[in-house]
């Protein structure tokens, strides 16, 4: 257990930290780390390690961000930036088009995809237009976090909560589509309200070349419907992870797309990260650390009625942000039976560990991926966020608590 515990904490202060200056690591190669030391100690034969990957989770975020991919390669990115910011022609108003941009393709393309694909593009307008960076580096964060609880596929966390939880994806798109409007509009008016001054003193060039007189060309018309097909077939049931694989694999053949232009945009990292965090959470689990610490903390109090739902989306929001959303879910996944309403359980679960992302800047993968592709104006820093972060994640995962109480009823 103390082996166990001691790899666990070596991991996350890896993962948690930035690189440091005698052991240059990044976060997926501190995941790799903490995996091998629970192989090289015992804590995990070969074989339990292996096992303990949730390949389900993997290949889905594979597909979803090769589907991503395409959204740039084919350019309508670009070109759909490029004619955003002529008609936003105010600060304030390309920052609501990127809050609802982000929070709206999250939801189908997963939110770390959003953020690998839509920072450069926030960088570039940052300079390019002179605009203040913290509300634009922001909005792109925390709105592709928000918007991202409407889907099971909308990021890692709910993907778990739905493999485990048996979450069904056009229930679960139903409960959850409220939620997430609710929830972007909060982020908007925070960001808005925040940053006002800001906003308001900045300015666009006005005379900056002209937008593409055509966004939509045929080969971004395909990957379009390519993207509503996958939606289509998860609303009728199909496998989630198969079927964004599918769409990736439709859309190399159709479009005969060199591969190197895609391959590169694929983050490869995040899928090592979370194997890596897959090995050493189970590790905890084994050892029965994780249960030790549940046994004095428990998910559920047992008391019942809508206090005791709110004490435990309020452990759900704490624990994902003091392990990381991903570990806390398979920490507590064997918890979740004990809840009068399993089911209502998991979607507390993935809208409160979603929201948590946008805690601190530690609280999301698509946060740090922000982090580091904005350096270059001068990014994120962990104490300016929170002014933003612990305003929205409360207020969002109070809607939506009280939104799942509504809908299912507290007993």
């Amino acid at each position: 257990m103390v082996t166990a515990a001691l790899v666990f904490a070596v991991t996350y202060l890896l993962v948690a930290g930035r690189r440091l200056h005698w052991m240059p690591l990044d976060r997926p190669a501190g995941a790799l780390v903490g995996a091998v030391l629970c192989v090289a100690l015992r804590v995990l034969t070969p074989a339990q390690a292996l096992g303990a990957i949730n390949g389900e989770t993997l290949v889905l975020l594979f597909g979803l961000m090769g589907v991503g991919t395409f959204l740039a390669d084919v350019g309508l990115l670009e070109r759909a930036s490029a004619a955003l910011v002529a008609r936003a022609r105010t600060p304030a108003r390309l920052l609501g088009v990127l809050v609802w941009g982000a929070g709206l393709l999250a939801p189908l393309v997963t939110n770390d995809a959003v953020c690998v694909l839509g920072a450069p593009l926030v960088v570039a307008w940052i300079k390019r237009y002179r605009l203040p960076p913290l509300p634009f580096l922001l909005a792109l964060a925390t709105a592709s976090n928000t918007g991202s609880v409407a889907t099971l596929v909308g990021n890692p966390q709910n993907m778990l909560c739905g493999t485990l939880g048996g979450l069904v994806y056009r229930e679960y798109l139903l409960h959850m589509a409220p939620v997430a409007v609710l929830g972007l509009l909060v982020n908007h008016l925070i960001l808005a309200w925040l940053f006002k001054r800001d906003l308001v003193s900045a300015h666009i060039d006005l005379d900056s070349p002209a937008p593409p007189a055509q966004v939509l060309d045929r080969r971004s018309w395909f990957t379009i419907a390519v993207l509503a097909a996958i939606v289509v077939a998860y609303l009728l049931g199909a496998d989630l992870a198969w079927t964004a694989v599918a769409g990736f694999t439709a859309l190399m053949v159709a479009l005969r797309a060199d591969p190197q232009n895609f391959w590169g945009r694929i983050d490869w990292s995040i899928l090592l990260f979370f194997g890596g965090l897959f090995v050493v959470v189970e590790g905890l689990v084994v050892s029965g650390a994780a249960g030790f610490a549940l046994g004095h903390f428990p998910v559920w109090s047992g008391a019942g009625g809508i206090g005791s739902y709110l004490r435990t989306t309020g452990i759900f929001l704490i624990g994902s942000n003091l392990v990381s959303n991903v570990p806390f879910i398979l920490v507590v996944k064997t918890e979740m039976a004990r809840m009068p309403n399993p089911r209502l359980g998991w979607e507390l679960l993935a809208m409160a560990s979603t929201f948590a992302g946008n805690l601190t800047l530690l609280g999301s993968v698509a946060n740090i991926i922000v982090a580091e592709r904005g350096r270059e104006v001068g990014g994120l820093a962990f104490v300016p966020y929170l002014r933003v972060g612990v305003p929205l994640a409360l207020a969002t995962t109070a809607i939506g608590a009280a939104w799942l109480l509504f809908v299912f009823g507290p007993g």
